[in-house]
């Protein structure tokens, strides 16, 4: 990991860029953080362009930070400043016309567009978190919000470290992931926005259904894609409050 730019904020938080390799990513940590004081680590998920998602990924970052937790994320392949990916490409652009045509996401386009973005993404995730995990002023436990929500399946199933999740069911899901989704047992918080335009709600609702967690809450509110209300964020702060401190 080689840190490229740092800037503190004016609320305190130092925001630190950097790349791993060719992934470019962003930390955001507390004032509080120290190397005797270490935060807890929570795991920014987004659906790709890390220079675009920047105003809600901060956002996110420096509520987080109000609460004691260091923030991270990552560029997703294929996405931003990395290179394009042609296979991701074609099937983006088949999920557009299918969707500017009135017509359902069929399963082969969605496998075609998420299951390798799952394969790449989930090994990146891993080695980032072995950097982050190696800074002094950064500690367990770990946590993942966001989406894509099925790289955050996968994340709950292979890795060990990450003890809670906030996952966003605002994404399309491969009906592999269902069961993947079965072997989930961390403890869960899943915002669903009711009338999001982009996400399919019974698929939605079969998906919490299908997570094997004991501890799993169906957090829903009205309201479309990108409408969701602040008090959903607050009550996914208590949840990781709950299970990180």
């Amino acid at each position: 990991m080689r840190f490229t730019s740092e800037q503190r904020l004016d609320d305190g938080v130092l925001e630190r860029e950097f790349t791993l390799g060719e992934i470019p990513g962003i930390l955001w940590t507390p004032a509080s953080a120290s190397a005797s004081a270490p935060a807890p680590l929570i795991l920014l998920g987004h659906p790709g362009g890390l220079r675009k998602m920047y105003p809600r990924l901060a956002g996110r970052a420096r509520h987080s930070a109000a609460e004691g937790f260091a923030t991270a994320t990552i560029e997703l392949p294929g996405s931003g400043e990395r290179p394009r990916w042609a296979a991701v490409e074609q099937a983006r652009a088949d999920l557009r016309r299918a969707l500017e045509a009135g017509e359902p996401a069929g399963e082969e386009i969605v496998d075609a567009l998420i299951l390798p973005l799952v394969e790449k993404a989930v090994p990146e995730w891993r080695s980032t978190l072995d950097a982050l995990l190696s800074l002094p002023e950064i500690g367990g436990p770990v946590g993942y919000s966001g989406g894509v929500i099925s790289i955050g399946i996968r994340l709950a199933v292979v890795e060990p470290r990450i003890s809670a999740a906030v996952l966003f069911a605002g994404s399309f899901v491969p009906r592999a992931m269902f069961e993947e989704a079965r072997q989930v047992t961390i403890p869960l918080h899943v915002l669903l926005q009711w009338d999001d335009e982009r996400n399919d709600r019974q698929t939605a609702l079969d998906l919490f259904d299908a997570f094997g967690s004991k501890e799993k809450t169906l957090h829903a509110n009205l309201g479309g894609h990108t409408g969701v209300p602040q008090f959903a964020g607050d009550a996914a702060a208590q949840f990781f409050t709950r299970h990180l401190k």
